[in-house]
């Protein structure tokens, strides 16, 4: 069964840290490019966060850049989110999907999503 399953959400103090996994199983990342997206309360679409593409490249949105980093680790098949400083505007659902593809992820239309988690940035 081709599935992502994303963890490691949380309620966090503006300031501090969280790791985000999302699990990979059935298909090997080796071939995909991952990407995370992020639902802010109210808002009614996703918003494209970061990208690790097949070949390791990433690429970050101007409003996390310096503060996410995105890490791979093949042996578990799980691509990890670390955020620092993390500020209120961050709360939101992330969600982790995966494609072969890259110019779909600007499409938003990836082949397989997850079912998020949610972080909440709140003192």
């Amino acid at each position: 069964q081709v599935q992502l399953v994303e963890s490691g959400g949380g309620l966090v103090q503006p300031g501090g840290s969280l790791r985000l996994s999302c699990l990979a199983s059935g298909f090997p990342l080796t071939d995909y490019v991952i990407a995370w997206f992020r639902q802010a309360p109210g808002k009614d679409s996703k918003e494209l966060s970061c990208i690790t593409s097949s070949d390791e490249s990433t690429w970050y949105k101007d409003s996390v850049k310096g503060r996410f980093t995105l890490s791979r680790d093949y042996a578990k098949n799980t691509v990890y989110l670390q955020m620092n400083n993390l500020k209120p505007d961050d709360t939101a659902v992330y969600y982790c999907a995966a494609d072969r593809d890259l110019g779909r992820v600007w499409a938003k239309d990836l082949q397989v999503w997850g079912r998020g988690t949610l972080v909440t940035v709140s003192s």
